[in-house]
């Protein structure tokens, strides 16, 4: 009897944790519950964390996450407002906010995720159409993300979902186009290159000209004052001997035949072939000089080179001397 009763208590023990078991769910932090009895919804839905009953074999829990889930898109191929076609990746994040509408309208995560794949890849497709290349990839790019996201959410917004973000991770010319655009770059900027060379050489060669030029007319110049200035002193000097000579002609013939004896006899060859009554030695035979004897001014009669006549050619008949 003891036996039995205690089979019987444990089986009734049993049937009551089954019972209680199947009678309570936990939700927990990071997720949301549906509660269906025969396929409608018991209850509105579960969003507080914490132990709730249900009426046990009947009613059917539906765990959903309510966290922020990311969905990777993958790779495709869109054309810009400008023709040029640019390989895009992009990824979501959203997250459920109407979990019954969520569960009536795709059910699950994974059907959520197929729904909003197709979702958004037509919407960049649709946004970067009307976009250019540099606006993709560079200036207008944040704009153009934050158009997206807003254009998902209108379409997501029946999906009992929000778009919490859609970011480009990447925009760039496909595979085949990059080799091309990098050698038209290459040309472009070898093209300035030469063209900066060509430029610096014109300049090069224009300042040299200039400096030639300068250089001509600044020897001109000075080529012009020294021969101004030459003449003037030249001028000058014939000035001041013809004062000299005016002054004192007697003495100043007398200065001029001893600056000719001086070079004529420097170097050291005194032979001359001259007429002993040359005015040249006027000097050598009457030291005061007949005052009469006719003489040419001392400006006008430069001093004799050595070796050189100065005597009148011998009569005919007249012995050389």
């Amino acid at each position: 009897m003891n036996s039995t009763t205690r089979l019987v208590a444990i089986i009734v023990a049993l049937l009551a944790a089954v019972l209680l078991y199947s009678s309570t769910f936990v939700v927990r932090q990071t997720s949301q519950a549906l509660v269906f009895r025969f396929g409608k919804v018991a209850r509105p839905p579960i969003t507080e964390p914490g132990l709730y009953v249900k009426a046990p074999f009947i009613d059917v829990v539906v765990d959903l996450d309510k966290r922020i889930l990311d969905l990777e898109l993958p790779s495709q191929e869109v054309i810009a407002s400008d023709q040029k076609r640019l390989v895009v990746d992009a990824f979501t994040r959203y997250r459920v906010i109407d979990a019954l509408r969520f569960y009536q309208s795709v059910g699950t995560v994974s059907g959520a995720s197929a729904r909003l794949t197709s979702i958004v890849n037509s919407t960049v497709r649709s946004v970067l159409a009307d976009a250019s290349f540099t606006g993709v990839v560079r200036t207008d790019r944040q704009t153009l993300m934050h158009k997206i996201r807003d254009d998902v959410n209108r379409q997501a917004n029946g999906l009992g979902i929000e778009i919490v973000d859609v970011r480009l991770r990447r925009a760039d010319l496909p595979e085949q186009n990059s080799q091309a655009v990098f050698q038209r770059m290459q040309t472009e900027r070898q093209r300035e290159a030469a063209d900066i060379r060509a430029n610096g050489s014109q300049m090069s060669q224009t300042i040299k000209a200039k400096a030639d030029r300068d250089v001509v007319v600044l020897r001109a110049d000075a080529t012009r004052r020294a021969d101004e200035l030459r003449g003037n002193g030249e001028a000058e000097k014939n000035r001041l001997l013809a004062d000299a000579f005016n002054r004192d002609p007697d003495f100043f013939s007398f200065y001029r035949s001893m600056q000719a004896y001086e070079a004529s006899m420097r170097s050291g060859d005194t032979r001359m072939v001259l007429s002993p009554d040359s005015d040249f030695f006027r000097y050598f035979g009457d030291p005061v000089a007949k005052k009469d004897q006719q003489r040419l001014p001392a400006t006008l009669a430069p001093a004799p080179a050595p070796g050189v006549s100065t005597a009148a050619p011998p009569a005919p008949g007249e012995p050389k001397p």
